[in-house]
């Protein structure tokens, strides 16, 4: 007698149907879970790149299955029913624990492989994360990427991505912060700006001079400067706001003022002599770079692996600050916002 085929084998066609039973139902609670999160189908839809019918379908499904409506719908908002965020608590554990246990098993078998999605801080993403991606990419080249690179401080679950690397911290209780380096900043100019204007030796002077000044910082316009001795609070009015580090660094080279920079986007320039750091008896608080991602993205294993590497490749005090050490005051390590 012939050997039957495994298309013909009852086994085989049992396990088929099984696994193609258990992937509909965890496709259709990962759709809960994100809709829960999100607040929206058609976001929703977008980044599990299907249509709105199908992200409305698993929800009905899962309703079915369930017998009790998850959400309250209307024509302007989605929100969870009582039962519905009794349920997400236990849905959104078992969907990243599911997710945990994928890539665990496709980590052993192969290289780790699939899309990361980051929103990156200007300064980092522009000035150091493509050297930082030539070394990852090499380590682990199953793994790409879709940087969106700008200030934006946001909520990377309802906006749909893996990650943000920003320097305030998250908005939701329900994110994850994990610190990775301190961003120090220090005034600068041209050489050729402060050769013809009045010397810089103490904050107050700062008000005699063009400023450029980032305009994202809560502190607003009020600027305190210490020196380990005494704290001076000074009102600082710009000649150049921008939300673009780096465009005020261009303003600083072009010689229009003097301009606050991060040390991520200036050390090169002010240790190769483009720019010189004033006022370098006084330091201004830091921020913490962070990496701010969902609850559910905690087990993620390229996510794990992106953030090992990018913490190993950049200590706490980064190779930027170490070139400026001699030359740039830095605040002890109690004078941080946003701890």
């Amino acid at each position: 007698m012939m050997a039957s085929t495994p298309a013909c084998n009852p086994v085989n066609r049992f396990s088929s149907h099984a696994r193609c039973l258990i992937m509909d139902y965890f496709n259709c609670l990962d759709a809960f879970v994100r809709v829960a999160e999100v607040g929206n189908f058609s976001e929703v839809a977008r980044q599990l790149r299907v249509s709105k019918s199908v992200v409305t379908s698993r929800i009905k499904q899962l309703e079915a299955h369930v017998e009790v409506p998850l959400f309250h719908r209307s024509t302007r908002n989605v929100s969870l029913s009582q039962v519905g965020q009794l349920y997400y608590d236990e849905c959104a554990q078992l969907v990243s624990r599911a997710n945990e246990i994928v890539d665990g098993m496709r980590s052993a078998r192969q290289a780790p492989t699939g899309l990361l999605r980051v929103h990156g801080l200007p300064g980092l993403v522009v000035s150091h994360m493509a050297r930082f991606l030539t070394t990852f990419s090499e380590k682990y080249p199953g793994i790409s990427f879709d940087f969106v690179v700008n200030d934006e401080v946001i909520d990377p679950v309802k906006a749909g991505y893996d990650c943000a690397l920003q320097i305030f911290a998250p908005i939701s209780d329900d994110l994850i912060q994990r610190k990775l380096f301190p961003v120090h900043r220090t005034f600068c100019a041209s050489p050729a700006y402060l050769g013809i204007h009045e010397p810089i030796a103490h904050p107050i002077d700062l008000t005699r001079h063009a400023l450029g000044l980032y305009s994202r910082y809560p502190s607003r316009d009020k600027w305190v400067f210490e020196n380990g001795e005494k704290q001076c609070q000074v009102e600082l009015s710009p000649a150049f706001k921008s939300n673009s580090v780096h465009f005020l660094k261009e303003i600083a080279l072009e010689g229009l003022g003097v301009v606050c920079l991060p040390t991520i986007a200036c050390a090169e320039d002010i240790n190769e002599g483009r720019l010189v750091p004033v006022l370098t008896d006084y330091w201004l608080s830091s921020y913490w770079l962070s990496a701010v991602y969902p609850k559910t993205q905690r087990n993620s294993v390229r996510l794990k692996l992106f953030l090992d590497e990018l913490t190993l490749a950049f200590p706490h005090q980064p190779g930027w600050d170490e070139i400026l050490a001699s030359k740039v005051s830095f605040p002890p390590p109690n004078a941080f916002l946003g701890d």
